[in-house]
């Protein structure tokens, strides 16, 4: 999904209530900066984790946490759209939508046993729905220990739909300094397995 001067990846972007919400805004900062356009939703139960784990006040209406966060990230003019959990009219309610890919970062294991069956009970379900079945690439960040045997077997369902399970589990051997490195190595393979080009982190091989 190499972007071009002609299109620019459409990123539909989904944060649950998992724990790792550090993961989610870093994803969205670097889409950003890479210039694609981000369909955003942020579940409720997400909202109480960023309150718990990061300085981010999100205020209570999607058209304010737009403003928020565009601002925050140096969004241009339309290139971030949040929506709502019931907000079924949104584009990426539908598989006729451009959307290119779509993340869920971070992924509940409440979230991502929904989207294994096909519930579509909100508008995050049903986005993810529609990229499956539009065989288009979807990108899951669990973030749970220990997995039950239902939370492997949902994901080896989804890996055998041609989702991609990105686990938020950073490596060392680029010997972090910080958490900011830590995050970074997690958005990095997501990105990656996006298309998106990034500089988090090198390349295995390259100069380090």
């Amino acid at each position: 999904m190499a972007s071009d001067h002609a299109h620019k990846p459409v990123i539909a972007l989904a944060m649950t209530g998992a724990s790792g919400a550090q993961y989610g805004f870093r994803l969205l900062q670097t889409l950003i900066a890479a210039d694609c356009r981000v369909y955003l939703m942020i579940s409720k139960a997400a909202q109480v984790v960023i309150g718990m784990e990061t300085d981010v006040a999100l205020p209570g209406r999607n058209a304010e946490i737009q403003k928020t966060l565009a601002i925050k990230y140096q969004a241009a003019e339309g290139q971030l759209r949040v929506f709502g959990e019931d907000e079924w009219t949104a584009p990426v309610a539908s598989g006729s939508n451009d959307v290119d890919a779509m993340v869920v970062c971070p992924c509940s294991m409440g979230a991502l046993s929904a989207i294994a069956h096909g519930a579509s009970n909100n508008l995050l379900e049903r986005a993810a729905d529609a990229v499956l079945k539009e065989r288009k690439r979807l990108v899951l960040v669990p973030r749970e220990s220990p997995y039950s045997d239902i939370h492997l077997e949902n994901m080896l369902k989804l890996s055998r739909m041609d989702a991609v399970i990105v686990d938020a589990n950073p490596g060392f051997y680029n010997k972090p300094g910080s958490v900011d490195d830590l995050v970074d190595f997690v958005v990095a393979k997501i990105l990656d397995q996006l298309g998106v080009e990034h500089e988090l982190q090198p390349k295995w091989g390259s100069d380090r």
